[in-house]
């Protein structure tokens, strides 16, 4: 198998994520210095891509094997072209809107014939959930937050969640308001790998995972709680409130929308898998990697990241997530990079887009 293994598993002909479940915050960070320079992206739904121009590289080349992914990029960048900032949180659905379709009908005519009729055929669930909503991972949390968590929290105490305190405040809410005993009765049923399988992420990304997507969500709730400060992440207000609250994505926030609008031309996309890139012979200063390694066997995996080590300059980071199966460096390559232990930990407790057990940063030795 090549480094697109998981295509032959899994299906990349609808939205499986409508919005980015990654914080950018923490992905720029471990970029380090990228002005001027190439740099690799995985598409999903576009937002690191588009916030990693805040960095000033000269180019990001997005991949993907998922045209629905590459059309949600398409799509952010004509709404960046198109609309004010206002109307473009509207738009994704970070804010209550009653003109989605016409601000759809506004950004799809600047988009290609065959990316404006992937977008009509969505305006219904546009106008309903916005452009950010409208994915597999989304109604996924939308039935969850709909249907099951009234059903164990009242609206005051989903309120209250965003309410900001100080550690102490936040653990004591936590213990004595949130971590009832139908919250766990919901987590074990709604986050098992068979519910998750079938109504959140394809049960082929779970393929190479031990353990229990339960225990594991159960952990990640608690820093999100407590360890960072609710009031303060917009992934955790979108799962509860189906919006986005006073924090928004990198991507999304206001003191970077111009700078991300004027610097959309250096993206270019390139469907299909990582090869599309290292086939090229272009080497790259930075990637995001997602978490796509997760997705592959060890022995596909140590191919793929030998793989994107030979397209990588001299100094060249990457960078990618772990949700529940454990990818580093192999140890028959580890001579070749640099673990950034320190920036890791630092950046791995502030980390708001709280699913993932581990963030990687590893740097290309010169």
């Amino acid at each position: 198998m090549t480094n697109s293994e998981i295509e032959a598993k899994a299906a990349f002909d609808h939205i499986r994520y409508a919005q980015l479940w990654e914080d950018a915050d923490i992905l720029t960070a471990a970029m380090g210095d990228c002005s001027g320079r190439t740099l690799v992206s995985i598409c999903a739904a576009g937002d690191n891509a588009l916030a990693m121009l805040v960095l000033d590289p000269a180019k990001i080349v997005v991949v993907d094997l998922s045209p629905a992914q590459i059309a949600c990029l398409k799509l952010r960048i004509a709404a960046y072209a198109t609309l004010t900032h206002a109307e473009f949180l509207e738009l994704m659905g970070a804010r209550a809107s009653m003109q989605r379709k016409a601000l759809l009908a506004r950004v799809v005519a600047a988009l290609d014939p065959e990316t404006q009729a992937f977008w009509n055929a969505q305006a219904t669930d546009v106008a309903r959930f916005g452009a950010g909503g409208v994915g597999k991972f989304e109604r996924y949390f939308r039935i969850f937050r709909t249907w099951f968590l009234p059903l164990v929290h009242s609206r005051a105490t989903r309120d209250d969640i965003f309410v900001p305190r100080d550690r102490q405040g936040r653990q004591d809410f936590f213990d004595t308001r949130f971590n009832t005993w139908r919250w766990r009765v919901l987590l074990n049923v709604f986050f098992s790998r068979f519910v998750m399988g079938r109504m959140g992420r394809d049960k082929a990304f779970f393929d190479h995972v031990d353990g229990s997507p339960a225990q594991h969500v159960a952990r990640r709730i608690h820093h999100a709680a407590v360890q960072t400060d609710p009031s303060e992440n917009p992934y955790l207000h979108w799962i509860i409130k189906g919006t986005h609250g006073a924090a928004l994505p990198m991507a999304w926030r206001a003191e970077n929308f111009d700078v991300i609008r004027d610097r959309c031309a250096r993206i270019e996309i390139r469907p299909g898998s990582l090869e599309a890139f290292i086939k090229t012979g272009e080497l790259a200063h930075g990637f995001n990697l997602s978490d796509i390694f997760e997705y592959m066997s060890p022995p596909v995996f140590a191919q793929v990241y030998d793989s994107i080590l030979g397209a990588a300059a001299p100094g060249a980071r990457l960078v990618y997530w772990n949700m529940m199966a454990p990818r580093r460096v192999p140890a028959h390559l580890s001579a070749r990079v640099t673990r950034l232990r320190k920036l890791e930990d630092d950046l791995k407790s502030r980390d708001k887009a709280f699913f993932y057990s581990d963030f990687v940063i590893e740097e290309v030795v010169g």
